[in-house]
Formats: structure tokens, C-alpha cells, sequence
């Protein structure tokens, strides 16, 4: 099995409803994201996949969310924790790399690439994941 990573970031702003901490507040927050893609077969270049494909679509979703109130948009309900941003992350690359024709989607027994864990980082020491498989 080969997993390849790459990592990009963004800065952006929210509070957390239904929580009783000094985080219902408006705060922001510079996140630093992990995308991670597994798979047992190389292609004909030796590469799982290429790095600048998975890197553009990484992103091209977090800045979907740079400089923003997470509280605005809609898909995260109010409460734009660590774990949903991970989710709307892992859906948004899924999404750009179908644009180019890959598929990193999740299937049972397949053997080609799969985008398979995001990892959103509020701190250094702090981290959400959202995993497939």
C-alpha cells in the first residue's frame, strides 16, 4: 500500500453555537489542511498520483473558505467545527479531481487511488480528521 500527502491552508473566522467555552465566540483561526491518498498500484510513471493534481484541487476548495465567516455558509449549520470542515474538504477535492477525470472516491476493493483522510488543524496540537476507509 502507498499513501501520498499534500498540505495547504487557509485563515477564516467562526463561532460554535450549542457550546459553552470561550469558542462561541467569533474567532478565527490559521487552519493548515491534510489530504491523504492511498492505493496498491503505481501507475507507469511509478507515482500513486500526481502530487500537483491532488495539490491544485486541495486548494482551489480551501480557498473557497480563506478569509471568510465559516458561520455564513449554509453547509456547515451554524457550527463550523474542525470535523465538518474536514467533511466539506474531503467532499470539495473529491468534486475538483472529478473536473480532471480522477476518481479518488471510496469503493469497495478498488485498487486505484482513493482520497481516504483530511485532517483540518485548528493549532499545532490540535486536529479534526475525517476518514473514509
Amino acid at each position: 500500500m502507498f499513501e501520498v500527502r499534500v498540505e495547504a491552508d487557509f485563515a477564516a473566522a467562526h463561532f460554535l453555537r450549542d457550546y459553552n467555552g470561550k469558542c462561541e465566540n467569533l474567532h478565527g483561526h490559521n487552519y493548515k489542511v491534510y489530504a491523504h491518498v492511498k492505493g496498491s498500484q503505481l501507475n507507469e510513471g511509478g507515482m500513486l498520483m500526481d502530487f500537483s493534481k491532488l495539490k491544485t484541487a486541495l486548494r482551489t476548495v480551501c480557498k473557497q473558505l480563506d478569509h471568510t465567516n465559516l458561520n455564513d455558509k449554509d453547509v456547515f449549520d451554524q457550527n463550523p467545527s474542525a470535523e465538518r470542515i474536514a467533511m466539506y474538504i474531503y467532499n470539495g477535492i473529491i468534486e475538483e479531481v472529478q473536473k480532471e477525470g480522477l476518481d479518488l472516491s471510496f469503493k469497495e476493493g478498488k485498487t486505484s487511488p482513493v482520497l481516504f483522510a483530511v485532517d483540518v488543524f485548528e493549532t499545532d496540537t490540535s486536529r479534526a480528521r475525517y476518514i473514509v476507509c
